[in-house]
Protein backbone atom coordinates (compact mmCIF):
# COMPACT_ATOMS: atom_id res chain seq x y z
CA UNK A 1 0.00 0.00 0.00
CA UNK A 2 2.90 2.62 0.82
CA UNK A 3 4.44 2.04 -2.32
CA UNK A 4 1.39 3.22 -4.58
CA UNK A 5 1.12 6.28 -1.90
CA UNK A 6 4.44 7.26 -1.97
CA UNK A 7 4.07 7.33 -6.25
CA UNK A 8 0.94 9.63 -5.52
CA UNK A 9 3.01 11.54 -3.08
CA UNK A 10 6.01 12.18 -5.74
CA UNK A 11 3.05 12.88 -8.06
CA UNK A 12 1.70 15.67 -5.53
CA UNK A 13 5.30 16.99 -4.89
CA UNK A 14 5.66 17.21 -9.18
CA UNK A 15 2.32 19.25 -8.70
CA UNK A 16 3.40 21.62 -6.30
CA UNK A 17 6.77 22.27 -8.20
CA UNK A 18 4.63 23.11 -11.02
CA UNK A 19 2.84 25.76 -8.86
CA UNK A 20 -0.61 23.62 -8.66
CA UNK A 21 -2.13 22.22 -5.28
CA UNK A 22 0.18 19.00 -4.35
CA UNK A 23 -2.47 16.71 -4.84
CA UNK A 24 -1.36 13.09 -6.85
CA UNK A 25 -3.61 10.00 -7.59
CA UNK A 26 -1.99 6.56 -9.01
CA UNK A 27 -4.56 3.74 -9.94
CA UNK A 28 -3.50 0.01 -9.58
CA UNK A 29 -4.91 -3.60 -10.71
CA UNK A 30 -5.58 -4.97 -7.89
CA UNK A 31 -4.70 -8.71 -8.90
CA UNK A 32 -1.13 -7.76 -11.15
CA UNK A 33 -0.19 -4.59 -8.96
CA UNK A 34 0.39 -2.93 -12.06
CA UNK A 35 0.01 0.93 -12.36
CA UNK A 36 -2.51 1.56 -15.10
CA UNK A 37 -3.20 5.13 -14.56
CA UNK A 38 -1.79 8.08 -12.97
CA UNK A 39 -2.68 12.01 -12.21
CA UNK A 40 -1.28 14.69 -10.83
CA UNK A 41 -3.47 18.24 -10.20
CA UNK A 42 -3.01 20.40 -13.28
CA UNK A 43 -6.02 22.77 -13.23
CA UNK A 44 -3.95 26.12 -12.80
CA UNK A 45 -1.74 25.25 -15.89
CA UNK A 46 -3.86 23.72 -18.02
CA UNK A 47 -6.55 26.21 -17.10
CA UNK A 48 -9.30 23.42 -16.91
CA UNK A 49 -11.27 22.59 -13.55
CA UNK A 50 -11.59 19.10 -14.27
CA UNK A 51 -8.32 18.52 -13.94
CA UNK A 52 -7.69 17.30 -10.76
CA UNK A 53 -5.23 14.54 -9.93
CA UNK A 54 -7.65 11.56 -9.90
CA UNK A 55 -10.01 12.48 -13.05
CA UNK A 56 -6.01 12.60 -14.79
CA UNK A 57 -5.61 9.33 -13.65
CA UNK A 58 -9.12 7.62 -14.29
CA UNK A 59 -8.48 8.84 -18.33
CA UNK A 60 -5.00 7.88 -18.49
CA UNK A 61 -6.50 4.39 -16.83
CA UNK A 62 -9.22 3.97 -19.17
CA UNK A 63 -7.60 4.59 -21.79
CA UNK A 64 -4.74 2.29 -21.02
CA UNK A 65 -7.13 -1.09 -20.30
CA UNK A 66 -9.40 0.40 -23.15
CA UNK A 67 -12.90 1.17 -21.70
CA UNK A 68 -14.21 3.19 -19.23
CA UNK A 69 -15.48 0.91 -16.58
CA UNK A 70 -12.00 -0.07 -14.28
CA UNK A 71 -13.14 -3.15 -12.03
CA UNK A 72 -10.37 -4.38 -10.07
CA UNK A 73 -8.45 -1.19 -9.40
CA UNK A 74 -8.07 0.79 -6.30
CA UNK A 75 -7.38 4.09 -6.39
CA UNK A 76 -4.36 5.76 -4.24
CA UNK A 77 -5.01 9.62 -4.04
CA UNK A 78 -3.09 12.26 -1.41
CA UNK A 79 -5.97 13.67 -0.67
CA UNK A 80 -9.87 13.20 -0.25
CA UNK A 81 -11.61 13.36 -3.62
CA UNK A 82 -13.99 16.09 -4.09
CA UNK A 83 -17.68 15.70 -4.64
CA UNK A 84 -16.69 15.62 -8.89
CA UNK A 85 -14.20 13.32 -8.21
CA UNK A 86 -16.34 11.20 -5.91
CA UNK A 87 -19.08 11.06 -8.76
CA UNK A 88 -16.46 10.14 -11.49
CA UNK A 89 -14.50 6.96 -9.11
CA UNK A 90 -18.78 6.10 -8.66
CA UNK A 91 -19.14 6.42 -12.73
CA UNK A 92 -15.83 4.44 -13.97
CA UNK A 93 -16.42 1.07 -11.09
CA UNK A 94 -12.89 1.93 -9.25
CA UNK A 95 -13.44 -0.96 -6.60
CA UNK A 96 -11.32 0.50 -3.75
CA UNK A 97 -10.23 4.02 -2.68
CA UNK A 98 -7.41 4.61 -0.88
CA UNK A 99 -6.87 8.49 0.44
CA UNK A 100 -4.07 9.90 3.00
CA UNK A 101 -5.25 13.63 4.20
CA UNK A 102 -8.53 14.38 5.11
CA UNK A 103 -10.10 17.85 3.52
CA UNK A 104 -12.16 18.98 6.04
CA UNK A 105 -13.58 21.60 3.32
CA UNK A 106 -14.77 19.94 0.49
CA UNK A 107 -14.05 15.95 1.12
CA UNK A 108 -16.89 13.95 -0.34
CA UNK A 109 -15.86 10.67 0.55
CA UNK A 110 -15.73 10.91 4.58
CA UNK A 111 -15.45 14.52 6.05
CA UNK A 112 -18.03 17.06 4.10
CA UNK A 113 -20.43 14.23 2.91
CA UNK A 114 -19.94 10.71 2.26
CA UNK A 115 -20.67 10.39 -1.12
CA UNK A 116 -19.67 6.31 -1.22
CA UNK A 117 -22.58 5.81 1.67
CA UNK A 118 -25.31 6.93 -0.60
CA UNK A 119 -27.67 4.78 -2.62
CA UNK A 120 -25.63 4.94 -5.65
CA UNK A 121 -25.27 2.17 -8.37
CA UNK A 122 -21.59 1.32 -6.97
CA UNK A 123 -19.89 2.14 -3.86
CA UNK A 124 -16.21 1.67 -4.18
CA UNK A 125 -14.60 0.52 -0.84
CA UNK A 126 -12.83 3.36 0.98
CA UNK A 127 -9.52 3.50 3.01
CA UNK A 128 -8.70 7.05 4.67
CA UNK A 129 -6.03 8.20 6.46
CA UNK A 130 -3.27 6.00 4.45
CA UNK A 131 0.17 7.90 5.53
CA UNK A 132 -2.22 10.70 6.17
CA UNK A 133 0.68 12.81 7.47
CA UNK A 134 3.10 13.21 5.27
CA UNK A 135 0.31 14.24 2.16
CA UNK A 136 -1.43 16.46 4.97
CA UNK A 137 2.43 17.96 5.56
CA UNK A 138 2.95 18.20 1.90
CA UNK A 139 -0.32 20.32 1.67
CA UNK A 140 0.30 22.72 4.95
CA UNK A 141 3.99 23.54 3.30
CA UNK A 142 2.28 24.17 -0.13
CA UNK A 143 -0.06 26.73 1.22
CA UNK A 144 2.35 27.80 3.59
CA UNK A 145 5.01 29.36 1.16
CA UNK A 146 1.95 30.35 -0.95
CA UNK A 147 1.29 32.48 2.01
CA UNK A 148 4.84 34.15 2.61
CA UNK A 149 4.73 34.92 -1.25
CA UNK A 150 1.38 37.00 -1.42
CA UNK A 151 2.88 39.00 1.43
CA UNK A 152 6.27 39.20 -0.22
CA UNK A 153 4.23 40.41 -3.08
CA UNK A 154 1.87 42.50 -1.83
CA UNK A 155 5.13 44.59 -0.13
CA UNK A 156 6.57 44.98 -3.61
CA UNK A 157 3.18 47.02 -4.16
CA UNK A 158 2.86 48.97 -2.09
Amino acid sequence: MDEYMNRALELAKEAADEGEVPVGAVIVQRKTGRIVGEGRNMRENAKNALAHAEIMAIDMACRTLGGWRLPDCAMYVTLEPCPMCCGAIINSRIDQVIFGAYDLKSGSAASVQKMFDLPYNYRPELIGGVMEQECADLLSEFFRKLRERGKKYKKIQK
